[in-house]
């Protein structure tokens, strides 16, 4: 398989901030534009902006500041390829794969679906609500309420399918990294009353209902990740939720004074 084949998409948008950092069109300590900037100047989505992003902060090359925004750290060589494996993959990429595949199963496992699958299901939301209280962090109910729905279908390749995408949530550096950057978890009791809707639709049998709910589901966790993970947003305030005063003022002190955003510089 050709590398144009696999290559993803981010990871080209990765590649043209790359060349910009590269050709000098930055300095260590610039400011970038913001996500909403880059993705009207490249004409492709801020989810795709944002996956870009994170592959370059993990391989160190752009450094997230809270509430401030995203500057380069350090500069790319002419000849540096990326280094983050291509078994990776952005967290918006990775929503879009799961929205487009679990809307499906859940219309086919309405179909399917029996009194232990909905049982199970219940069993699923009733620990995510516990967790939720108990304010743990963990999401292996929320996963299980995910797979309970593709064991509804009676098919094992689809079983098979939503766990691999699961076990590349997991492994993602991307995903892991995105997730630092939210503070707020309450987003969290909203995904409950998503999955109570999928519930409702699967009971009642319903493959269409059961599909859009499962579709807006992923589409309000998309948006509500996006939202929450936006550094550029003059709104944003995850710096209300840094524990570390001393840290906050060090960052205070050696954020750029007054600096405007950088803009392309003219060929």
């Amino acid at each position: 398989m050709s590398t144009e084949t696999t290559k993803r998409r981010y990871q080209d948008v990765a590649e043209m901030l790359r060349s910009e950092l590269t050709n000098g069109s930055y300095a260590i300590g610039d400011r970038l534009p913001t996500e909403r900037r880059i993705s009207e100047q490249l004409s492709v989505s801020r989810s795709l902006v944002r996956d870009a992003m994170i592959m370059l902060e993990v391989e160190g090359i752009v450094d997230v500041r809270k509430g401030s925004g995203t500057y380069v750290l350090k500069l790319p060589q002419t000849v540096e390829a990326p280094h983050l494996e291509t078994q990776d993959i952005g967290p918006f990429e990775l929503l879009q794969a799961r929205q487009l595949l679990e809307s499906h199963i859940a219309a086919f496992a309405a179909t399917m679906v029996t009194k232990a699958d909905i049982l199970r299901m219940r069993a699923a939301l009733d620990q995510e609500r516990k967790d939720i209280a108990a304010n743990t962090g963990i999401y292996l109910a929320d996963e299980e309420f995910h797979r309970s729905i593709a064991l509804a279908s009676q098919n094992s390749v689809l079983v098979e399918a939503v766990d691999h995408l699961w076990e590349m949530r997991k492994r993602s550096k991307m995903w892991a990294r995105l997730h630092q950057r939210i503070f707020d978890r309450g987003y969290q009791k909203k995904w409950l009353d998503d999955h109570q809707a999928i519930l409702t639709a699967l009971q009642c049998r319903d493959p269409q209902q059961a599909r859009q709910a499962m579709w807006q589901h992923l589409e309000n966790v998309r948006l509500t990740l996006l939202e929450l993970s936006d550094v550029d947003d003059p709104s944003f305030d995850a710096y209300l939720f840094n524990t570390d005063p001393l840290a906050e003022i060090q960052l205070s002190n050696n954020q750029p004074k007054g600096k405007r955003p950088q803009t392309k510089k003219s060929k």
